[in-house]
Order: C-alpha cells, then structure tokens, then sequence
C-alpha cells in the first residue's frame, strides 16, 4: 500500500509539472498524485506534489504566498512573454536608467491588477489559453488583482541594447513574473521579457528541502500532519474528538477553539483527521482524510 504524503520536487527546466506528476507515478506506483501550482517548462524549481489521500491537502497549498527568482530582459519583446517565444519587437534599453527601473519595479510593488500572458494555463471556456493561441486564436484574458510583497533588482547587466535584470519576487497565489517582465519593460518603454524563471518557495516550503526527479525512487514524502503543519494553524483533537470528526459530527459548542478560520485537526497518534472550520459555535469537518491515511 502507497502511504500518502506530500512530496517536494525540484523540477528541471524542459521538463512539464505533468510530466514531473507521471514520474512520481511511476516511482510510488500509484496513479492518485497531483501538484499545488503548475511550472512553465522553461521554469525550474519548487513543486508540492500530494499522493494518495494526501492530495486533499493540495487545496491548502495551492494559495500560499511564493518567492521567485527570476531573470528580465529589458529591451526585447516576445510573443509569450518569455524567452520561448519569437521576438516582436526589439528597442535600445541601454539608456534606460536604474533609477527609472526602480521607479518602474515600485509601479508593479504592492496590490496591483495584473492581465496574466495569453500563454498563460488559465481555462478559457474549458480549455487552456496557451491551447488556444497555439490553435491561431486571439486570447484576451481579465486582470486580476495580486500582490506583490516584493520585487528587488539583486544584480544588473548591460550589453548590446539590452538590460538583464536578475530579481526576486515574493508574492501572492496566481501572480505572473511573465506578465511582471512584460509589463515593467512597457512601462520604461523598451519592452521586456522573462529569460529565467525558479520557483524557491511555496508558503513554508523551500526548495532547498526538495529532491530532484533523479531522486524520486529514494525519497520519503512529508507526512499528512508534517504537511499541513506547515500550511495551516494546529488544533489537536482527542481519539473521541477525531473519531467523531472521522464520522461528520460536529464538535459542538467549541468554535473558540480556532484562532484561524481553518485549522488542521491531529489526533494524539499525530495523524492528520483532516481540516476543521467554525460552524457558528461548532467545529466541523471541511475536510476529512481518507481512514486509510494514517501517515
């Protein structure tokens, strides 16, 4: 039996999120394994993968807060946003100043409305966009509103018209470092897009904890509690109080016991009974795991 958990991946460049699912499969021999959050494949860096029973975590994962590190060429302009693409348009970024980079990286710092790229693995009516402009069509896709808790030049480099900009961004869920490039070389009027592109952390999991897919048929997954430690406060049940969650009652009368509107529920074998939520004065299951998931 394949124990459920939740799995840190350090995704190679060239390879899809999807593709980096079907080596988990093959490595735990199961077919139940999803991820929180896709990975271009030009990108590297952080997946959170769930298996079994542990995919109901991914949920919970999927909105945390995440850093990247990125590369911005300003200067040059590509039909996706990235350096997949062909080139557009081209403009001699060499006279644009770091201080005008500054003052344009402070325009897109903050609660920003942000129009993700075309090319982005947003649904449009059923299917993907990048589906959808690859078959000849015209994507127009809503802005959205992010935020952007950091954007911070860390290196510069200049040479034949073109300025890199090595940066890192924390930010929130469904914020586009494609659409960040994109924009702030249209903001200092020289284009820009995104030449590299690692994903270091999602909420409080760190790539530095990850295994790469070489490693997939050695590693030992998180357990369900382990994971959900990390994404959701604690309350810890007694073996009646999992049981009765277990079995969709309510614990009735202890809604004080939250200090957040979720919390994970772990009984005294730290296993994970799923996660709990006010009820007016009670508690009751969002989530149940499976029984079978006692890792």
């Amino acid at each position: 039996m394949v124990l459920p958990g939740i799995l840190l991946v350090d995704k190679p460049s060239g390879l899809t999120s999807h593709d980096v699912v079907a080596r988990v499969r093959r490595a735990f021999g199961t077919r139940k394994v999803g991820h929180a959050g896709t990975l271009d494949p030009m990108a590297t860096g952080l997946l959170v993968i769930g298996i079994e029973g542990a995919t109901r975590l991914l949920t919970y994962i999927v909105g945390a807060d995440k850093t990247y590190e990125a590369t911005i060429r300003l200067g040059q302009v590509t039909s996706t946003d990235d350096a997949e693409g062909e080139i557009v348009s081209q403009a001699d970024a060499g006279d644009v100043t770091a201080s005008a980079i500054a003052a344009g990286i402070a325009a897109l710092t903050g609660e920003i409305s942000q129009v993700p790229s075309s090319v982005s693995a947003i649904k449009v009516d059923g299917r993907r966009a990048y589906d959808r402009v690859r078959a000849g069509e015209q994507v127009e896709l809503a802005a959205r509103d992010v935020t952007v808790s950091r954007f911070e030049v860390l290196a510069e480099r200049r040479s034949g018209g073109v300025v890199d900009l090595d940066v890192v961004v924390d930010c929130s869920s469904g914020t586009y470092i494609r659409a960040l490039a994109r924009d702030l070389g249209a903001g200092l009027g020289v284009g820009g897009h995104l030449t590299a592109l690692r994903r270091s952390r999602v909420g409080d999991f760190d790539v530095a904890d990850a295994v790469t897919v070489e490693q997939l048929s050695d590693a030992v997954p998180m357990t369900p509690a382990a994971a959900a430690e990390c994404v959701l406060p604690v309350l810890t049940v007694t073996a009646d109080e999992a049981r009765d969650l277990r079995h969709g009652k309510r614990l009735f009368g202890q809604a004080t016991r939250l200090s957040a509107l979720l919390a994970a529920a772990i009984d005294p074998e730290d296993v994970l009974v799923g996660v709990v939520e006010a009820r007016g004065k009670d508690l009751k299951s969002a989530m149940n795991m499976p029984e079978e998931a006692t890792g």
